[in-house]
């Protein structure tokens, strides 16, 4: 009986040693607590120190709530205050955050989402404990003289772009985001989940030996006669990387390029992809996404290529006219856009890339608010 107690104590001693190494090591792997500085290097190299993780934000470009959305379960929670253009400019989406979190009409709004409407005092009046500005948020340099203002009044800044180079700097600016809100594992399990599906293109066209077939991307589709599209730049780098060759590309390597009809007409590209949404729908043009069933957004994209000169096009004439919701393009969601393009370029050897199956699952697994409606579709 003696031995057994023995063995019983040694046992106990054992498992208290186990325990209190599990504790330990727990307390090296734990994250950081609310009250730990955060450091951060944003998008423009500036390090940026917080006393912890941002409960307080202004959101300088109301778009950026969707890459909030991806990481954080309640991101209206955290706005101190945000610029307007998330409603103007996408009023469909901002109904399905309405419905999710009502309490989205009374964050506070600073303008309409432009330079000439951003005030300064309205912004340090908010007291955030953080302001995340978008690179392009203000042209002409002044988004440097609104962060040296904003951190003279004590309240840090750190710089995002999910707008200008969108392809190089989407998951550095989602990993930004999750660092400063404390939502760290959360920006990396997207980013994972992002990297795996753009490498698996990556991987299928590495197999292919055919020539690229041309592309027509026209931007806010119907809106003028031909045609506002995108440069080498922004969503030109997207287009390259999902096996297309963009008749714009050689246009112009800013992000965007403007193309008279002749030119268009000449390139007779093999593919045409529109993209709109609800800010076209009084102007006549695209509208996709979110609040347009199928028969809607077919009927507007069918008077898109029948303005003149679109009916002889090759994309045209071989029915390989798509559309595409153009507010994905500026968020991490633009892993969809991806998805579709490279679909439509090259269907035969993307067979395997569904991208409806890739928006449930981002649906599932990370989105606050999920996605519903059509955000691409093809004419025929």
């Amino acid at each position: 009986m003696m031995r057994v107690r023995g063995r019983d104590a040694a046992a106990r001693s054992i498992a208290a040693l186990l325990l209190a190494f599990a504790l330990a090591l727990g307390g090296l792997i734990a994250p950081a607590r609310a009250d730990q500085p955060i450091e951060v290097t944003d998008v423009t190299g500036r390090s940026v120190t917080l006393a912890g993780p941002a409960r307080k934000i202004l959101l300088a470009e109301g778009r950026q709530i969707i890459a909030l959305s991806l990481i954080h379960a309640a991101p209206v929670s955290v706005l101190a205050g945000w610029l307007g253009d998330f409603r103007k400019n996408d009023p469909e989406t901002y109904a399905l955050y309405r419905e999710t979190f009502p309490q989205i009409d009374a964050v506070p709004v600073l303008g309409l989402g432009n330079d000439g409407t951003f005030s300064v005092e309205q912004a340090i009046a908010m007291q955030p404990d953080l302001a995340v500005l978008g690179v392009s948020f203000a042209p002409g340099g002044r988004a440097n003289d609104v962060a040296r203002q904003l951190e003279a009044a004590g309240i840090p800044v750190v710089f995002t772009d999910f707008f200008v180079a969108p392809f190089e700097n989407t998951l550095r600016s989602l990993r930004i985001l999750g660092r400063v809100t404390g939502r760290g594992a959360q920006a990396e399990s997207y980013a994972a989940f992002y990297q795996a599906h753009m490498d698996r293109i990556a991987a299928l066209l590495a197999h292919s030996a055919a020539p690229r077939p041309s592309i027509l991307v026209e931007t806010h589709a119907g809106i003028s006669d031909c045609c506002h599209a995108p440069g080498a730049g922004n969503i030109g780098r997207f287009i390259a990387f999902a096996g297309g060759d963009s008749i714009s590309a050689s246009v112009s390597s800013a992000p965007s390029a403007q193309l008279g009809l002749e030119y268009v007409i000449a390139q007779n590209p093999q593919i045409y992809v529109g993209t709109g949404g609800a800010h076209l729908k009084s102007s006549g043009g695209l509208v996709i996404g979110p609040g347009f069933d199928a028969a809607t957004i077919r009927e507007r994209l069918a008077a898109v290529v029948a303005r003149p000169g679109f009916a002889e096009l090759r994309a045209v004439r071989e029915r390989r006219v798509h559309g595409l919701f153009h507010n994905m393009l500026s968020t991490p969601l633009n892993l969809l856009v991806t998805e579709a393009l490279a679909k439509w370029i090259n269907p035969e050897l993307m067979q395997e890339i569904d991208p409806d199956a890739t928006m449930a699952e981002i649906n599932a697994r990370f989105l606050a608010v999920p996605m519903r409606g059509t955000y691409w579709i093809d004419l025929k």
